[in-house]
C-alpha cells in the first residue's frame, strides 16, 4: 500500500517496510540530492515520493479506479494525500492551479498517480456500462453457425433485380403461404442445406454509405455481370467498392439464355480487374445464370453456401441482440418503422433498444411475409415498430436493460450530433495527410482517380506507379473515365480517400456531397500539376532524416550536493560551447549512459544561456543526477531534414 503523506516515517521504518537496507536507502537518497544524516532521520513527503517510485514494485502497488474528468480535490481524496501536497506536486510539473475544483487532463492524472506510488484504472464510462454486454468478447464455445448475408451489385440493367426477383419467387413464394406481402429490404431464403439472407439494396452506393456509418452488414457480394455486354463502368465501381470493404466476391454471369453470349470473354474482362475464375487457377467463384429461365440459379445458391462455410460465420445466440438498421421509414398509421438485421444475440418482443441515437422498445416484429414474430436470431431481418424516431440506414442498434439510462444517453448523443453539425467537416486534405494517415509505422495514401479518356487514365496510372516507394503505400482504390460523381464521393468518405480528377470535373450532386462530408476533390488539366501535388503529399508522409550537429563537450570535474538544487555537475568546457535546453548525452568510459537535455546551466551563481570553451560551469540534466567525475557531457543540435522523392 502506498505511503501516506503525513506519516513522517523514519529511514529505518521505511527500509523495514520496503525490505531494503537503511544503507541502500540513504545512498539512494543522497544520489538524488536529499541529505540524510542517520537511519533515525525523518523523511519528508518529497523523499517518500522518490523512494516509492524506485522501491515499490508495481505488483504490490494499490490500484486506484477513477472516473474522468476528475478535480484536484477529488484526486487528493482518492490518493489519501493533502490538497496542499498534491497542488505542490502539480506546480512542480508546471500545471497552473486556479482552484480546487479545477479538472485535470488525463495524461497529468496518470503521471501524478504514478508519482504517488499507485497504479491507475479508469472506471468505465456510462456508455461502456450501458453497452458492457456487447463489448465483451464471445467465447468460442458460445458461438454457433449463422446464415450468410448477401448483397447483389453490378451495372444497371445487368439483371440484379431480376435475379433477386427470381430467387424470391422460386424459393419463397412457391413454398410459403401468402408469399412476399411487403418490402422490408431483406429476404431470407431457406434451402435444404441452409439459409441465405439477401439484402435488397439499390446498389453499391447504398452498400458503401452503410459502411461509411460503421456498419458491416454484408458477408458476401454477388457481382452480377451480363454475359452479352460484359464489364461496364458500374461493374468496375462495384468491384472497387466490394474490394475496399474486404468482402469476398462471387460473380454471377447473367443472361446466358441470350444468343451471342461469350462467357470466356466476360471472364477475361474480369481477369483484367483482378477477379480470376477458379477454372483459370484463380480464387473467384463464377457461375453462369439466367434470371429469366432460372438456369444456374441453384448452383449459384450452392456456391454462396459453400463460400459461407469457408468463412465460418458464427454468432452468439444467447445474449442481447445487436445489429444494423437496413432501412427505415415513417408510416402515417404506425409511426417510425425500421428493418433491423440481427448480427449477434437474439432480439425479442418488448426489448429496450437504441438505434443510432434513437431509443425505443420493440412493440411488434414482422418478417418478410408480414407474419408476427416474437424472436429474431442472428442473420434474421425483421421489421420493428416502437423506435421513437426514424434512424438512418447503416446505423447500429443494441438491446440494453436500463431504459432510463438509454434515454439519457440518446439525449446527450443527439445534442452532440447537433453541435457537430454546426462545426466544419473534418476534411481529409493533402496538407493533413502526414498526421492523419498512419497504419502502425506504414503510411498509406488512398486515391480515387477519374480521367477524361482511357489514354489519360493509363498515363496517370503509370505516373502513380513510378511514385511508389517502400515506406508509403499508394493505393488506388478506384480509377475510371468520366465525371466525378456521388458514387466516388461515397467511396472516398467511407475509405478516407482523396479524389483526383484529370481533365474532368465533378457534377453538382457530387460537389454538394463532398462539401457536406468533408471529402477533398482536386482537379487538374496538366498531368505535371497532378504529379507535383502527389509528390508533395508523399513527401509529407516520409519520416524526416535526423541530423546531429556537434556543439560542444564538457568534462565533469567535481560533483556538488546542494540543498535546493540537488546534485550539480561542476564542469569545464573542453571544446565548442554548451547551450541550456539543448539535447545532450553523457558518456562514461566510452559508453553513452544518458541521452536527454540540459536542464540548467550556471556560470558561478548566474543562470546563463550558453558557456563557451575554456570556461567552467555548473550543469544539471533532465531526470538524471548520477554524475561521476570524469564523465563527458556532449551537447549537440538536432536538425530535421525533409526528404524529397
Amino acid at each position: 500500500m502506498p505511503i501516506g503523506e503525513g506519516e513522517n516515517l523514519r529511514v529505518y521504518e521505511l527500509a523495514k517496510e520496503l525490505n531494503v537496507s537503511t544503507k541502500e536507502l540513504i545512498s539512494f537518497l543522497k544520489e538524488r540530492g536529499i541529505d540524510i544524516k542517520t537511519h533515525t532521520s525523518k523523511l519528508e513527503p518529497k523523499a517518500i515520493e522518490i523512494i516509492r517510485g524506485k522501491f515499490i514494485p508495481k505488483s504490490t502497488q494499490e490500484v486506484l479506479e477513477i472516473s474522468l474528468p476528475i478535480t484536484i480535490r477529488e484526486l487528493s481524496v482518492k490518493m489519501k494525500v493533502s490538497v496542499n501536497t498534491l497542488m505542490k506536486r502539480l506546480l512542480e510539473k508546471g500545471k497552473a492551479i486556479g482552484h480546487l475544483n479545477q479538472t485535470l487532463e488525463e495524461d497529468l492524472v496518470r503521471e501524478t498517480i504514478q508519482d504517488f506510488g499507485y497504479q491507475i484504472k479508469l472506471a468505465p464510462t456510462e456508455e461502456e456500462l450501458l453497452f458492457s454486454v456487447h463489448n465483451q468478447v464471445d467465447l468460442p464455445e458460445n458461438l454457433s453457425p449463422r446464415a450468410p448475408v448477401v448483397t447483389l451489385m453490378g451495372h444497371v440493367d445487368h439483371g440484379k433485380t431480376s435475379l433477386l426477383d427470381f430467387i424470391r419467387k422460386s424459393k419463397i413464394t412457391e413454398k410459403e403461404f401468402g408469399g412476399i406481402t411487403q418490402h422490408i429490404g431483406a429476404y431470407r431464403i431457406k434451402l435444404s442445406k441452409g439459409e441465405i439472407i439477401f439484402l435488397d439494396t439499390p446498389g453499391h452506393e447504398a452498400f458503401t454509405a452503410m459502411r461509411a456509418r460503421g456498419a458491416k452488414a454484408t458477408d458476401i457480394v454477388v457481382l452480377v455481370v451480363a454475359g452479352d455486354e460484359g464489364v461496364m463502368p458500374q461493374t468496375t465501381e462495384a468491384i472497387d467498392h466490394a474490394k475496399e470493404a474486404g468482402v469476398p466476391i462471387i460473380v454471377a454471369i447473367n443472361k446466358i439464355d441470350k444468343s451471342g453470349v461469350d462467357i470466356d470473354k466476360t471472364k477475361m474482362q474480369l481477369k483484367d480487374l483482378g477477379l480470376i475464375c477458379e477454372e483459370w487457377a484463380g480464387k473467384t467463384i463464377m457461375v453462369p445464370v439466367s434470371a429469366k429461365t432460372g438456369e444456374g440459379v441453384d448452383n449459384l445458391l450452392e456456391m454462396i453456401l459453400l463460400e459461407a462455410e469457408m468463412l465460418e460465420l458464427k454468432a452468439n445466440y444467447n445474449k442481447p441482440a445487436s445489429g444494423v438498421v437496413i432501412e427505415a421509414r415513417l408510416s402515417r398509421g404506425k409511426g417510425p418503422i425500421a428493418t433491423l438485421l440481427v448480427q449477434n444475440g437474439t432480439l425479442r418482443l418488448n426489448d429496450t433498444i437504441v438505434a443510432g441515437v434513437h431509443p425505443g422498445k420493440v412493440r411488434a416484429m414482422f418478417d418478410e411475409h408480414g407474419e408476427k414474430v416474437v424472436e429474431a436470431y442472428p442473420s434474421v431481418p425483421v421489421e420493428v415498430l416502437g423506435i421513437e424516431s426514424v434512424p438512418f440506414a447503416g446505423e447500429k442498434f443494441f438491446v440494453v436493460t436500463d431504459e432510463k439510462k438509454v434515454r439519457d444517453f440518446c439525449i446527450k448523443r443527439q445534442e452532440e450530433l447537433k453541435l457537430k453539425k454546426t462545426l466544419p467537416p473534418a476534411t481529409m486534405t493533402l496538407e493533413e495527410l502526414s498526421s492523419k494517415i498512419r497504419i502502425g509505422e506504414i503510411k498509406e495514401l488512398k486515391i480515387i482517380l477519374k480521367c477524361d479518356v482511357q489514354g489519360s487514365l493509363e498515363a496517370a496510372n503509370q505516373v502513380l506507379e513510378r511514385l511508389k516507394i517502400e515506406e508509403i503505400r499508394l493505393k488506388i482504390i478506384h480509377s475510371d473515365t468520366g465525371q466525378i460523381n456521388s458514387s466516388d464521393v461515397v467511396l472516398a468518405s467511407a475509405s478516407g480517400a482523396i479524389i483526383f480528377g484529370f481533365g474532368v470535373g465533378a457534377d453538382e450532386k457530387a460537389k454538394f456531397q463532398a462539401e457536406s462530408e468533408g471529402v477533398e476533390i482536386r482537379t487538374y488539366n496538366v498531368i505535371y500539376e497532378l504529379t507535383e501535388d502527389l509528390k508533395k503529399a508523399l513527401e509529407g508522409l516520409l519520416e524526416p532524416k535526423i541530423k546531429k550537429t556537434f556543439l560542444g563537450k564538457a568534462e565533469i570535474r567535481k560533483v556538488f550536493d546542494l540543498t535546493k538544487a540537488g546534485r550539480v555537475a561542476g564542469c569545464y568546457i573542453r571544446k565548442g560551447k554548451i547551450l541550456r535546453g539543448n539535447p545532450c548525452s553523457l558518456v562514461r568510459n566510452g559508453v553513452t549512459i544518458y541521452e536527454g537535455r540540459i536542464a540548467s546551466l550556471k556560470h558561478f551563481k548566474e543562470d546563463v544561456r550558453e558557456v563557451l570553451e575554456g570556461f567552467e560551469c555548473g550543469i544539471t540534466l533532465e531526470n538524471f543526477s548520477d554524475y561521476n567525475e570524469g564523465d563527458i557531457i556532449e551537447c549537440y543540435a538536432i536538425e530535421k531534414i525533409v526528404r524529397r522523392l
